[in-house]
């Protein structure tokens, strides 16, 4: 199946919440940091925490519409970090979660508490609601509550439960959907476990189905993929959007791997070959991509490479047209 989605003018993607931040950090063409004032250390700073946020403006016929993907772990960090940058959240077109840890919508909670109703459609994959815990082999557990249908809807936004991919701003952004599991060494996450049946045991769940991202085509530039944390193997999240779309340029790849840990390290040498030879123009390893597998991308594709850091924005223009 392949999506009619509509090219943009321009795409900017603005990290509000990950795991780095370094407020002294270059720019560089089309890398914008946040620009520090000359009374830093009296204004509030921007927070970084185990989590990931981005926000993705598209810019159509002169206008601008934007979608907030994933809302970061804290119920302070995200709001806080929006307020720090001056980001009207009422502007928002709509919401959509990467997949159903706590890291990718517990900020959420903090967004609503201040503006309250938001009348916006927030896009999930139903196996989001799944309640889910990580078992590491030193036996230490980690609970991963999923977000709350009732409470979303309570909140006044509207709930849209979908498998398959779904547009957005007339058909200019694209929510994946369930990916596609085509490599044969990207095997999902073999210790989470989530509750089954009526007697609520918990069970083996390595698949995380629920993990989607969020896809824009750059009129002659390519797909810029943003993706909260790619359970499904950043190489399958890269190929899917090129299957759904018919496009196979890709401008920037940005989010997170999750190649770090004992688990995933072993799949780096493979990840980083067959993410090289995709030829993207910019790539920007955020939150659990892990320190290995950032340098491995550095060393391999270091004319795309960019090191990623709270508050900066990442842009993508089409191509001036000729004369």
């Amino acid at each position: 199946m392949t999506v009619a989605l509509v090219p943009v003018d321009a795409v900017d993607v603005t990290l509000v919440m990950d795991l780095s931040l370094d407020i002294l950090m270059a720019g560089q063409e089309g890398v914008q940091r946040f620009k520090l004032a000359y009374d830093w250390s009296d204004h509030e700073a921007l927070l970084a925490e185990h989590g990931f946020s981005a926000l993705v403006t598209v810019t159509v016929d002169g206008g601008r519409h934007a979608v907030l993907y994933d809302g970061g772990l804290s119920a302070l960090g995200l709001q806080h970090n929006l307020d720090v940058m001056q980001i009207d959240a009422s502007d928002l077109r709509a919401i959509v979660i990467s997949h159903g840890h706590v890291d990718h919508h517990g900020g959420l909670e903090g967004l609503l508490r201040r503006h309250g109703a938001m009348h916006l459609p927030l896009v999930i994959h139903p196996d989001a609601r799944q309640d889910r815990k990580i078992v590491f082999p030193t036996g230490a557990e980690m609970h991963l509550p999923p977000p709350s249908h009732n409470d979303l809807e309570r909140e006044g936004l509207t709930v849209i439960e979908e498998r398959g991919p779904t547009l957005l701003i007339d058909g200019t952004v694209l929510v994946s959907g369930q990916v596609e599991r085509v490599t044969a060494y990207e095997k999902g996450f073999p210790v989470q476990v989530a509750r089954s049946g009526a007697a609520g045991t918990w069970e083996p769940d390595p698949w995380t189905w629920d993990d989607q991202n969020l896809v824009v085509n750059v009129r002659d530039r390519g797909l810029v993929i943003v993706s909260g944390c790619s359970h499904a193997g950043i190489v399958n999240v890269v190929r899917n959007a090129q299957r759904l779309t018919g496009e196979r340029r890709v401008a920037g790849l940005i989010g997170g791997f999750h190649l770090t840990g004992g688990l995933f390290e072993p799949l780096i040498p493979e990840t980083v070959a067959d993410i090289g030879a995709v030829g993207i123009d910019r790539i920007v390893p955020a939150h659990c991509t892990g320190w290995r597998a950032v340098h491995a991308l550095a060393r391999t594709m270091p004319d795309a490479f960019v090191q990623p850091s709270v508050g900066t924005t990442f842009e993508f223009r089409a191509s001036p047209a000729p004369g």
